[in-house]
């Protein structure tokens, strides 16, 4: 069963604990620019783990220093409580490296 979809109001209240993402459509996403391109993949490797720990998975560009992190519920049709919370963790290794 898929997670609840949030409402566009718990969407905007929850973007304000995430300052640095913003909503396109039915996801939200984030680029970090990293300090070296080695610093990003880092970041990615570790995001990776955290994800595959949630089974939830972002979308991830990679463009040398800069990493865009996309997150949607797919299997829900849009944002929901998972998508926020992996924010969050994305948040919290970005600012641990």
């Amino acid at each position: 069963m898929s997670p609840a979809l949030l409402s566009d109001d718990d969407i905007a209240k929850a973007l304000t604990e995430l300052p640095e993402w913003t909503r396109e459509g039915n996801s939200i996403t984030r680029t970090i620019q990293a300090p070296s391109f080695m610093a990003g993949i880092e970041l990615v490797r570790r995001v990776a783990a955290a994800a595959e720990a949630a089974d939830h998975h972002p979308d991830i560009d990679i463009r040398w220093r800069r990493v865009t992190f996309t997150l949607s519920t797919h299997s829900a049709g849009g944002l929901t409580k998972r998508d926020m919370a992996l924010a969050h963790e994305i948040d919290q290794l970005h600012a641990q490296s």
